[in-house]
């Protein structure tokens, strides 16, 4: 779980919503008695993590007797100020009662990648790694990023770095199914099964996937693609509403054929 590849196009852009009305005529359903929250791209805004699941855990307070799902679609780390914070939320029981399925996105499979290898470091700090690096205690001086100068970055990110927080890096999962919709970190190719979808797709999606009209077989929930609302579209809905820029998380929340979301910030 290291292959970074990316499409050429397509990995992060800001997009507007736009409002298509759902003309599938059978509607996507969870599985009868349950409830399910899916979250959108954290980055390092913890204090809007910890907003959202409380509005979670109270929202969720009429359904004690429910089976209850949380999914994080990916991208805890990065660009925003607190990315050791968000994975202490997520170690610690964030919705108890919950079953919980954490999901991998393309900045938590970079930082891996930059433990097993310094020179990608260059890359990540573009992106946002530098935030990281930061919220563990590490500062990445100015000046050449030189091999040396990754690698000793490398070298002390790895020693503050906890070893839960790493083992929860390498656990997390590339999607999950819950009866008619598949929850990814970015997208699919259209028309591959979810299980013979290749890494890269799932954690950096693609403009074809974005403007696809194609019945994926499940209705794909992804973040990845910043919108300035939730946008649904008859075979997927986009949750990443920015929250490193905008300071708005978002929430999915699904139960039989129904569909609202929760938002803080």
């Amino acid at each position: 779980m290291r292959n970074l590849r990316r499409p050429t196009s397509g990995w992060f852009s800001l997009r507007r919503s736009e409002a298509t009305p759902l003309t599938v005529a059978r509607p996507a359903v969870v599985p009868p008695g349950t409830r399910v929250y899916a979250v959108g791209d954290v980055h390092g805004e913890a204090r809007a993590l910890s907003q959202l699941l409380g509005r979670i855990r109270e929202d969720a307070g009429d359904a004690d007797e429910m089976r209850r799902v949380l999914v994080l679609l990916g991208d805890y780390v990065d660009r925003g100020a607190d990315s050791h914070g968000v994975i202490d939320l997520l170690l610690n029981a964030p919705a108890p009662g919950f079953e919980t399925r954490f999901l991998r996105g393309n900045h938590d499979a970079w930082l891996l990648a930059f433990l097993d290898n310094p020179a990608v470091g260059v890359e990540w700090l573009n992106a946002g790694g530098g935030a990281t690096l930061l919220s563990y205690g590490v500062s990445a001086p100015p000046g050449p990023r030189t091999p040396a100068r990754m690698a000793s970055l490398r070298d002390d990110f790895e020693r503050l770095l906890p070893p839960r927080h790493r083992r929860f890096l390498e656990g997390l999962l590339p999607y999950h199914i819950e009866g008619g919709y598949a929850f990814v970190h970015a997208g699919v190719r259209p028309g591959v099964p979810i299980d013979r979808q290749r890494e890269a797709d799932l954690l950096w999606g693609r403009e074809e996937f974005l403007s696809s009209r194609h019945d994926h077989g499940t209705v794909v929930v992804h973040g990845h693609f910043v919108v300035d609302e939730p946008e649904v579209r008859p075979n997927r809905i986009g949750i990443d509403t920015g929250a490193f820029a905008t300071g708005r998380l978002t929430c999915l929340v699904l139960e039989g054929t129904a569909r609202r979301f929760l938002t803080v910030g």
